[in-house]
């Protein structure tokens, strides 16, 4: 499934690259060239405003850096050089066809305060770069103006090819300058979101594990302080109701101690980290109202927050099993494939399950999402239903040398 991903993904690169093919210019004026003639004409005006604005605001900036509004004018100039860029490749993207990725935004605030958000502004590399485009631009579009415009009367019947050429200079400097730097800015901006996915899930944890003890073990652990008082009470009037009511509470106990070990199962089963995925999955389809075969394929563990997530996504993906498809049989399989641990729960029920339905299935995209996994479902109305989760392998024993060094 990895390499279907992959290759998924490329083909959409492919795509948008081909998108901003051209082409060839030729003795003929077709729409691509009138395009590009515009978008030459137009560097000027567009060149002087930005160049204009550029160097307003570093005057002002770096000017007033010796005072206390010097630092913060910078940073809000550097915000609105961002919106030049926007302006550039939405020019580019009309009359170039030059299709360019916007760049993750900046936070309009930081949690770490106004300081963290300034030198988050100061040192904005989308900001910079785009003042550098700027100060290019300038005398190069004075340059293509002054060359198309001539050209239109002097060169009329090279034009589309001089044309061609110029834009395509403009072409190269879009994409080099008011692209995205690289991969790290988009996957900073979604690991800020998946942060946020993340402290969502933590608590709704800690809110549903203080419900399970407050409604669960809590209650009947009060109800026998209560009963085993009323027992000592009656101890010496009527030892056989003192008997009955120890009985009783004998009972409570035993109920209490079994919510306590469920609830400690869904925080984190013993049985995984003493025996691994294989016994914990096995133990969970033994409580499925399914037949469930499962098939784990591991030489070696993977780090226990890895295994932690593993168990508890297949083991919400059963309950799903039970409480939804109407199946006679289901399967689990666990194997690892290069650096990723891949899951696969199937069974035979009347499908239908969907990302967007009521099962808990867009949570678990998201806690999935949130650590660089996957979630792929496959239900079609009628059945068969097959989910496939992905999950980055870590080795335990690099986890564990990594956190022995973070604790040293």
């Amino acid at each position: 499934m990895t390499e279907r991903l992959s290759t998924s993904s490329l083909a959409g690169t492919t795509g948008a690259a081909a998108g901003d093919r051209l082409p060839p210019a030729r003795f003929a004026f077709d729409r691509h060239t009138w395009k590009e003639i515009a978008h030459l004409l137009a560097n000027l005006p567009a060149a002087l405003l930005g160049f204009v604005y550029i160097v307003t605001m570093l005057s002002v900036g770096v000017g007033l850096t010796v005072t206390v509004i010097g630092l913060p004018l910078l940073a809000a100039g550097l915000r609105g050089t961002r919106l030049l860029g926007k302006l550039e490749r939405a020019r580019a993207r009309m009359l170039l066809g030059v299709r360019v990725d916007e760049p993750s935004p900046l936070p309009l605030r930081s949690e770490h305060g106004f300081f963290a958000q300034l030198w988050m502004s100061l040192k904005d590399p989308v900001g910079w770069r785009t003042v550098l485009f700027e100060f290019i631009r300038f005398p190069w579009g004075v340059l293509t103006f002054s060359v198309t415009l001539t050209s239109l009367f002097v060169l009329w019947p090279v034009l589309p090819f001089i044309a061609r050429g110029l834009a395509n200079v403009d072409r190269a400097m879009v994409r080099g300058l008011l692209s995205p730097s690289d991969e790290l800015e988009r996957r900073i901006a979604e690991l800020e979101s998946d942060r946020g996915v993340v402290v969502d899930t933590a608590a709704a944890d800690l809110r549903r594990i203080e419900r399970d003890l407050h409604d669960g073990a809590q209650a009947r652990l009060v109800n026998l302080a209560m009963g085993l008082g009323l027992a000592k009470e009656k101890l010496l009037e009527d030892p056989d109701a003192a008997a009955a009511m120890v009985d009783e509470a004998h009972g409570e106990v035993k109920l209490a101690l079994q919510e306590l070990r469920d609830l400690a199962r869904g925080i984190h089963p013993a049985v995984l980290t003493d025996r691994g995925l294989d016994a914990a999955l096995s133990s969970v389809a033994s409580r499925c109202t399914v037949p469930v075969r499962v098939t784990v394929d591991l030489a070696e563990r993977p780090a226990a927050a890895i295994e932690g997530i593993a168990y508890f996504t297949v083991s919400e993906l059963l309950q799903n099993v039970s409480k939804h498809s109407g199946a006679g049989a289901a399967s689990v399989e666990v194997w690892r494939s290069s650096d990723r641990l891949l899951m696969q729960v199937e069974d035979n029920g009347r499908g239908g399950a969907s990302l967007a339905g009521g099962t808990g299935m867009k949570g678990l995209a998201d806690r999935l999402t949130a650590v660089d996994g996957l979630f792929v479902v496959d239900s079609p109305e009628g059945g068969p239903t097959t989910i496939t989760a992905e999950l980055p392998w870590r080795d335990r024993t690099e986890a564990d040398a990594a956190g022995s060094v973070a604790r040293r």
